[in-house]
């Protein structure tokens, strides 16, 4: 941690106080140094973002990028499917490999498991590196420890990022699948590409993926990854230092250091929010706070799965009494996860009291995670507001301050709107017994889910 960023015993009140204080709120440039303090990382200059709310055309951009790489093809994934989606992008991928290209791809181990086999075998004798997150055999202690990042980046100069997982249920338009899950992607180029880059870094260097050329890996621990030949052997007391940062390293992962390309005030800018565990959870979640804090106008929310502390609901009830118009958009009856909806219900009856509105997606099985700050703020990537993505998981989220950027997440967030069910304080009170017993003990369960 620098000494600009904020100890971790400052408490994330303490950046909703900050926040809440400032007289424009997320678009006061005090907002973008506090984010910035609080995460540590660079604030990039951003050149204009495609949003990709659409799988379809999502993926056809990645495939397109992945066909113009030159020399490199990172691609980090909880789940890659052996699917026609999957093969298509496989093939792709071996395309890339057959001119040159050097093309590394990390799925989670858990996440992928349903993928055969022979899919794995293909692209490996095709000349692609593959590693797999958290084997079972190699870290059994950490087998709820998850890599949940969704990210390409090509060349570290483009890069993708989101919700999306690689199958056909996400890269199939939902006017023309009824099948199709609703999330969100977003295409990213500058020099934040390659800090995206060494976040893939980290995690492959975790899967015991080979050095990638061109990154300054740096221990956790201590000094360099390799330090520098010796004439004669080093002392036992270095010797045991050095394993001890081996150990350390690979407990706890390697950073990568990234150059910037700093924005200034009135740029167009974006910070990458990349919690996985031993790092970043309390950034992320102090990140959050701030922009509950910093919410003026409108604090719009897309969630699959909503079951955060109670703290948390306290946030945005009491941006709602500050007169902030504050929407969660929530999976409707289509949803993977069951349980973790019974646990958002528990939260419902308290958020609708104090002026919170909810709204249910019907159209397909809602993804996305997404939150659009009065039109300037905006958080896309990979993170749920749940106890698993927040302490649990690896992530990756950009915190973009783009009027361009949050007008179009809120158009999109609108047409979500279109297609979904407002849930009303009345109407919810007239829930069956049953619904309510079931909503209560998925709430009180919320930690375990």
């Amino acid at each position: 941690m620098t000494p600009t960023q904020i100890s971790r015993a400052e408490r994330a009140w303490r950046a909703w106080e900050q926040a809440r204080r400032l007289p424009d709120g997320v678009r006061d440039p005090e907002f973008r140094a506090l984010a910035q303090r609080i995460d540590g990382g660079p604030l990039h200059r951003c050149p204009p973002v495609r949003l990709l709310p659409d799988g379809e055309e999502a993926f056809v951009r990645m495939r397109a990028a992945i066909a113009d790489a030159r020399d490199e093809v990172l691609l980090e994934t909880y789940i890659l499917r052996d699917d026609t989606l999957g093969v298509s992008v496989q093939s792709a991928l071996l395309e890339a490999a057959a001119r040159g290209v050097r093309v590394c791809v990390l799925a989670d181990a858990v996440g992928s498991l349903a993928t055969n086999e022979a899919f794995w075998v293909t692209l490996e004798a095709g000349g692609v590196l593959v590693r797999h997150f958290h084997c079972f055999w190699h870290h059994p202690f950490d087998a709820l420890r998850r890599d949940h990042r969704k990210l390409l980046v090509i060349d570290r100069a483009t890069a993708f990022t989101g919700g999306m997982n690689i199958g056909e249920e996400y890269g199939s338009s939902i006017h023309r699948r009824r099948v199709a899950w609703r999330d969100t992607f977003v295409e990213l180029r500058g020099t934040v590409a390659g800090e995206l880059a060494a976040v893939f870094a980290e995690g492959w260097d975790r899967a015991r993926g080979p050095v990638l050329p061109g990154l300054d890996y740096v221990s956790w621990s201590e000094g360099a990854l390799k330090p520098p030949p010796r004439p004669y052997a080093p002392p036992l007391r270095e010797r045991l230092q050095q394993q001890l940062r081996t150990r350390r390293d690979r407990r706890h992962g390697r950073r990568v250091r990234c150059t910037a390309d700093t924005a200034t005030v009135d740029d167009s800018a974006v910070l990458v929010i990349d919690p996985r565990p031993g790092r970043g959870q309390r950034e992320m979640l102090t990140t959050l706070v701030a922009l509950a804090g910093a919410a003026r106008e409108r604090l719009w929310i897309t969630t699959p799965y909503f079951a955060p502390p109670a703290r948390a609901l306290a946030l945005l009830a009491s941006a709602a009494h500050r007169g902030v118009d504050v929407r969660l958009l929530l999976p409707g009856a289509r949803t993977d996860v069951p349980l973790v909806r019974h646990a958002a219900h528990g939260a419902y009856a308290y958020l609708l009291a104090r002026g919170v509105r909810i709204f249910e997606y019907q159209r397909a099985t809602l993804h996305a995670k997404t939150l659009v700050v009065d039109g300037h703020a905006s958080l896309i990537g990979s993170s749920n507001l749940d106890f698993r993505s927040l302490w649990l998981n690896a992530e990756c989220n950009v915190l973009l301050f783009d009027d361009a950027c949050g007008a179009a997440l809120e158009r999109v967030y609108a047409t979500d709107l279109e297609g979904s069910l407002e849930i009303t304080a009345a109407e919810w009170r007239r829930r069956r017994w049953a619904h309510r017993v079931g909503d209560g003990v998925a709430r009180a369960l919320r930690w375990a889910l």
